[in-house]
């Protein structure tokens, strides 16, 4: 296990800000921002909307670029998938040969065949917000932007809320533990154990070389089940429909139903400004929808939000951050006061032995907790900055200062990387990664 690294005795603001914005400019490859200089040499689709987010905070066209790069890889289903490939990505495995083709991607760009939760509309709300602050030319360019894309978007929430829940219960199917963005989350320990890989093309991972232990990456095993459920996506041409009969892994997400329904209320106000009432008024109704669905996944006993598992029909019951989707969606006020009263207790910020209090991937208290294993553990920066919005939005402005604290401390190392040991501290994962130094920014405001 590495141990954090010793710091300066004061890192102030503007040299956390100065050292993120550095992050950013060495990771720009023109249209698009790499995750990370090494272990993520594309643009994955969450990451470039948190990416969006810190680059308004200091260059409001720069971030509408990164947005848009994405949009250029958009399904002509209206998915966005999970990467974009840059021209020049190195050996990055699975790489768009791994993925191949579909009928529905987009001409003369290279993606991946899967989905990644849906986080941009909030990423443009905020672009519409910097662009407003600094006025003149930043304003309309985001102005523009928003006009211009708004039916790509709402075609991306239109493709969710049919093809990912096609039973109409307001929360979205996954079929691959990828498209939650919490790749190896306890979450999904269930319906992986069901899935029996299939003949698999040989593979040679890089993601294990950027690592100073293995026990930060998901294992050989979990990566064949990984290539497996690929290969059945594959088969079928990506098709949406065809796929259901065949897929070994089919879950309702309630965190990505959070963001969907969250994101839904933020593209519908964005509608209102731009005078598109009746699309406005279908995501309003859709955001109530995949709310209504968030909300009846809780756990009685526990209070915390559960996935479902389509394959058995039987809740995910594991004590993760998903659980406080409910945060994130938004809802009933008693039900936000008892996940607020949760998140803030001794299983997650209030544990004793975290050396900053911040809610980790999994709880400290969790027999599934892993201090150092990617999604079973670390603290993930760039979660506090949509916790600390959501709080916002919501009125709980004492949780957003909490968790804008302890972020700044924990980024003071001035290492950005993708995740964070939660007992000690140390760096983990890649460094230098980009919605990282995106948090910092945004965190530390516009200058």
């Amino acid at each position: 296990m590495s141990s954090a690294p010793s710091a300066p005795a004061t890192v102030t603001d503007a040299q956390i800000r100065s050292a993120a914005i550095d992050v950013l400019r060495r990771n720009d490859l023109g249209g698009m921002t790499a995750a990370a200089p090494d272990l993520y040499p594309h643009q994955w689709s969450w990451d470039a909307a948190f990416v969006a987010i810190g680059l308004a905070r200091i260059d409001v066209p720069r971030a509408v670029t990164e947005l848009d790069t994405l949009l250029g890889a958009q399904w002509r289903t209206g998915m966005i998938p999970h990467i974009r490939f840059a021209a020049q990505g190195g050996d990055y495995f699975p790489g768009p040969q791994r993925w191949g083709r579909a009928p529905a991607m987009p001409d003369g760009v290279w993606t991946s065949g899967i989905t990644q939760p849906p986080v941009h509309a909030i990423a443009l709300r905020h672009i519409l917000d910097r662009g407003r602050e600094n006025g003149g030319h930043d304003q309309q360019i985001a102005e523009e932007f928003a006009a211009a894309t708004f039916d790509r978007w709402l075609a991306w929430h239109r493709w969710l809320a049919t093809a990912r829940d096609p039973e109409g219960v307001g929360l979205v199917e996954i079929h691959h533990g990828w498209e939650s963005g919490f790749d190896n989350s306890p979450r999904w320990d269930g319906p992986y154990s069901r899935v029996v890989p299939g003949p698999v093309p040989p593979f040679e991972r890089r993601d294990t070389a950027h690592v100073a232990d293995l026990a930060e990456r998901p294992s050989d095993d979990e990566y064949r089940r990984y290539l497996w459920l690929l290969e059945q996506k594959r088969s079928v041409g990506y098709d949406d429909a065809a796929i259901l009969p065949i897929a070994a892994f089919r879950v309702r997400d309630v965190f990505f139903s959070a963001i969907l329904a969250a994101a839904s209320d933020v593209l519908a106000g964005i509608g209102e400004e731009l005078g598109r009432l009746p699309e406005a008024a279908e995501l309003r109704a859709l955001a109530r929808r995949f709310r209504a669905g968030v909300t009846s996944t809780i756990d009685p006993i526990t209070g915390l939000a559960r996935d479902q598992d389509v394959l058995t029909g039987k809740w995910i019951a594991k004590e993760t951050i998903a659980g406080f989707a409910p945060l994130i969606s938004g809802g009933f006020p008693d039900l936000l006061a008892r996940q607020s009263r949760i998140i803030r207790g001794r299983r997650w910020m209030g544990h004793p032995g975290l050396a900053h209090p911040l809610p980790s991937s999994t709880s400290p208290a969790s027999p599934d907790f892993r201090p150092c294993t990617y999604w079973r553990g670390p603290v993930w920066p760039f979660l506090m900055v949509l916790f600390a919005w959501a709080a916002t939005r919501d009125g709980d402005l004492v949780l957003a200062k909490e968790l804008r604290g302890a972020s700044l401390d924990q980024l003071s190392d001035l290492t950005f990387a993708e995740y964070y040991e939660p007992f000690t501290g140390a760096p983990l994962g890649s460094r230098a990664q980009s919605w990282t130094a995106a948090a910092a920014l945004e965190w530390l405001g516009s200058a």
